[in-house]
């Protein structure tokens, strides 16, 4: 739309170079999006745990050790999932490593050839892919334009260093929200205080780099508000499971049907949050494919 808008403008060497510029970003984004699905897919793994704990611990059976075993080894199962691949401490091998899908994979035969021509180019992150260099890279060379640059594109430039930033700042979210490979938030972002949009995006930088900073935050593998609850429930299921004995007293199975019932609700909040969040993302993969394509498009006429 902008190109289209400026078209007298477009066969301008500084234009020329940012706009190429921007498209390497966004492809470099389409990687972000896929390893974000990839780690929204992971929760949802978790999820699934829980879900074994509270069919093993039904409310509507007594709780004996075999079903409490069952339970047992699925918050293991999930203890085991959670582990932050960047952790110091961690040794082992990334959940992420093996990724087959994509948000452009689907329904492959449909859509014009172009379409599926660009499909491959954000197919899946290898395993040696890394979130935090991938961040890099699109926060590469992003700087506010020069004031012969904003001249010469008669203000275009502004235009599209927003519309980087703005990217790089919603991957940079994305990564720092949700579990994926080599996950980092070490990325220099820095917005001049003269721009109109500043103050509200480097605030929430700030919120979000402080968050990452808590104490109980830097061993955690995401930002996410269900996944630190998550957390909280497997642990305190896992402490409580240590000081079971069979059979139960009324008061402890009591206390346990307590935890269960916790452990319920968290599977209730996560079916109702990561859905929607898929979409949010998928959204926002399929915006950034036609803007690059229609961009494509309109300079290759």
């Amino acid at each position: 739309m902008i190109l289209h808008s400026h078209r007298s403008r477009v066969i301008n060497p500084s234009l020329d170079r940012l706009v190429n510029d921007f498209n390497e970003r966004s492809v470099k984004a389409l990687d972000v999006c896929n390893a974000i699905r990839d780690g929204v897919e992971m929760v949802k793994q978790w999820e699934k745990q829980l879900e074994i704990v509270v069919c093993a611990l039904d409310h509507k059976r007594i709780i004996s050790e075999g079903q409490f075993r069952r339970a047992k080894k699925a918050l293991v199962d999930l203890a085991i999932g959670m582990i932050d691949d960047n952790s110091k401490d961690s040794n082992n091998v990334s959940s992420f490593t093996y990724r087959n899908r994509s948000f452009g994979r689907n329904n492959v035969n449909q859509g014009s050839s172009q379409f599926g021509h660009f499909r491959s180019l954000s197919w899946s992150v290898s395993r040696n892919w890394s979130a935090t260099k991938q961040l890099q890279a699109i926060g590469n060379n992003l700087c506010f334009p020069k004031s012969n640059d904003l001249v010469a594109t008669n203000g275009l430039a502004l235009t599209i260093y927003t519309m980087s930033s703005i990217l790089l700042f919603t991957m940079w979210s994305l990564v720092a929200a949700i579990p994926c490979q080599d996950r980092g938030l070490n990325v220099n972002f820095t917005i001049p205080r003269q721009v109109v949009w500043a103050a509200p995006v480097m605030s929430l930088h700030e919120r979000i780099s402080e968050e990452s900073k808590k104490r109980e935050r830097k061993s955690s593998c995401g930002l996410l508000k269900e996944i630190q609850k998550i957390e909280k429930c497997a642990r305190a299921m896992n402490n409580l499971a240590d000081s079971l004995h069979f059979p139960l007293s009324e008061e402890k199975e009591n206390e346990v049907r307590v935890k269960v019932q916790d452990v319920v609700n968290v599977c209730e909040d996560l079916k109702d949050g990561l859905d929607p969040l898929e979409r949010q993302v998928r959204e926002v993969f399929h915006r950034i494919v036609r803007g690059r394509m229609e961009g494509l498009e309109y300079l290759g006429r």
